[in-house]
């Protein structure tokens, strides 16, 4: 991120007919826009939200309400325009772009269907490593490769969103590891489980941490062993953006710990993330503290699929708007209280 559009941007921002800094984070907003485009000239971005699908095996332990042929039978949904990311997408001016990294399913040639499928859904991580480093490597590659394709068809403001039954399992697992918060602290109802399975969810992954021993000092490894397909391609997506200086905004609890990991592996990638929205699920602060994050919305949101993606892309789409449409005091006739 360049930061002398960053002071550029705030020299202009400035010199809006308004007091100085009274739109708050969306003058924020527009400055690291400005930055991470390298422009003194900001307009409204060609957004597109990757819905990444895959299945976890560890969902055969019980820890979600829904059963795991929900995932292809939502991935239809999806591309039928049907689910909550199509509308909010819609809402948003964004294209939706389903993927399939790791779904237990076959598709085929399904219309509008990115194939990407690296694994038929993970193993159950209660029993063993949940990929291999090899397939994990992929998954990551997967989600770079997109963004740097699509950054090639004129896209320029990316978001992240998943569909995954159990993804919340593996979610908390990586949560926990790097945050170094116990399972407890970290782990959630997702679907919306009741107290028995909550506990049960628990205790399958403490039992997962301590079965695979992820090394917390190698974010690979912990993808590999407590994470998921649809995750690894997120942290691979941050990663492309952070590669090709394009700004990606981060969904909720699940696309956060793909951001984590990406984070991990380089933290400059921090720069071009914007944090949609604080879930409900109470490790996603842990996660967001770990990095220093702030969200730009808090709406009790805990849907995944991009949604709060959605939303927030039309926060940063106002923030355009203000440094790009309002007038100077000079435009304006304006007196300037604030300049001698």
């Amino acid at each position: 991120m360049n930061k002398e559009y960053l002071e550029l941007a705030q020299r202009h921002l400035d010199n809006l007919t308004k007091p100085r800094g009274s739109l708050g984070i969306l003058e924020q907003f527009a400055c690291r826009l400005a930055a991470i485009y390298e422009t003194q000239t900001l307009t409204i971005p060609k957004k597109v939200v990757f819905v990444f699908a895959a299945d976890h095996g560890v969902a055969e332990e019980g820890v979600s309400a829904y059963p795991a042929e929900v995932t292809p039978q939502m991935v239809f949904n999806f591309l039928a325009g049907g689910a909550g990311i199509n509308v909010l997408a819609r809402h948003a001016g964004a294209q939706v772009v389903v993927v399939d990294v790791g779904v237990n399913y076959d598709f085929n040639e399904v219309a509008g269907l990115i194939q990407k499928k690296v694994v038929h859904g993970t193993k159950n991580m209660a029993k063993g490593p949940a990929m291999s480093r090899q397939e994990t490597l992929r998954c990551i590659e997967a989600g770079s490769h997109l963004l740097i394709q699509y950054a090639d068809m004129g896209f320029n403001m990316f978001a992240t969103g998943e569909m995954g039954i159990a993804n919340t399992t593996a979610s908390a697992a990586i949560a926990s590891v790097i945050t170094s918060k116990t399972v407890r602290e970290v782990t959630d109802r997702g679907t919306g489980i009741d107290n028995e399975a909550l506990t049960k969810k628990i205790d399958v992954i403490e039992r997962a941490i301590d079965l695979n021993r992820p090394d917390k000092a190698d974010p690979i490894d912990v993808l590999a062993k407590v994470g998921g397909a649809e995750i690894a391609a997120i942290a691979g997506m941050c990663l492309g953006a952070a590669q090709r200086s394009l700004p990606i905004v981060v969904d909720g609890f699940i696309s956060t710990a793909g951001a984590l990991i990406a984070y991990c592996m380089d933290n400059s990638v921090r720069d071009y993330m914007f944090f949609a929205h604080m879930s409900q699920e109470v490790g996603h602060k842990a996660m967001m503290d770990y990095m220093g994050a702030q969200p730009i919305l808090d709406l009790d949101m805990r849907l995944g699929e991009g949604t709060g993606a959605a939303l927030a892309m039309t926060i940063l789409d106002a923030a355009v708007k203000i440094y790009s449409e309002m007038a100077t005091f000079e435009q304006a006739g304006v007196t300037d209280a604030e300049r001698p």
